[in-house]
């Protein structure tokens, strides 16, 4: 058959079916996207799962709808669907990178590696995930820059979840002069560090020596807190108290 018989062929009716299923389709995938959103938010579901669930049903619909719309031209979905499957194994070659995109997807939502929400970082990019696909996930760096990362890099890289547990350590390295007499430091420190409300008590702040240098000695304070967000702000206000202790030192 050719294009042009093919053309004949498509009456009015036709026509307005195929317009009406593409809009339905438009209107279907904002209704279920708006129903799972709403639906997700009053049951407390994850919404990495409803972000899943959503991008299924997307395509579900599209594919259904492509398939009505085939059908009401007279074409035949049979043939395309063996056609397909006789392409399927050069088309394989040229997508190979989109299915293990999928794969990896599949396997890191199953695992529950990460969710919407946590920090992470792969391949040196770190930043807060902020949506997740079966393909891509999409995290937000401090700066409000967006990174697209495929998921087959979970699969062949290390990756890192900074909240995946509510315990953190944080880390002050501080350097005192030598004239400072360094048990009496190390025991100050320690103690305006357990002083602090947002300090946990167990395990206890401790000081580690770990070099002498030029400037003089090299420490690091090493706390811990019940809050995977709160690394930059209680870390800013050790440094505060820390300083305090420092300045009263030297005086």
């Amino acid at each position: 058959m050719t294009i042009e018989s093919f053309l004949t062929g498509i009456g009015i009716y036709d026509i307005i079916i195929v317009a009406i299923t593409l809009i339905a389709t438009f209107i279907i995938i904002r209704w279920v996207s708006y129903f799972l959103k709403k639906t997700g938010a009053r049951l407390e579901i994850d919404v990495t799962l409803i972000q899943v669930l959503r991008e299924i049903l997307k395509y579900t619909i599209i594919a259904i709808s492509l398939t009505i719309i085939l059908k009401q031209l007279g074409i035949d979905v049979t043939a395309i669907a063996v056609s397909f499957g006789i392409v399927g194994i050069a088309l394989g070659f040229a997508a190979r990178d989109t299915v293990s995109n999928f794969i990896s997807g599949v396997f890191v939502i199953a695992d529950k590696s990460f969710r919407v929400g946590d920090i992470i970082e792969v391949s040196n990019k770190k930043g807060k995930v902020i949506r997740m696909g079966l393909r891509l996930t999409t995290i937000q760096t401090y700066d409000k820059k967006i990174i697209t990362v495929p998921n087959s890099l979970f699969s062949s890289n290390p990756y890192i979840n900074y909240t995946a547990s509510d315990l953190r350590r944080v880390d002050l390295d501080i350097t005192i002069p030598y004239e400072l007499e360094i048990e009496k430091t190390l025991k100050s420190l320690e103690d305006v560090a357990s002083k602090c409300e947002w300090v946990l008590k167990k395990p206890k702040p401790k000081v580690i020596i770990k070099e002498l240098s030029d400037a003089g000695v090299k420490l690091m304070l090493c706390i811990w807190i019940n809050d995977p967000w709160g690394v930059a702000e209680s870390k800013s206000l050790l440094a505060k108290e820390v300083n305090k202790i420092l300045i009263s030192e030297n005086a």
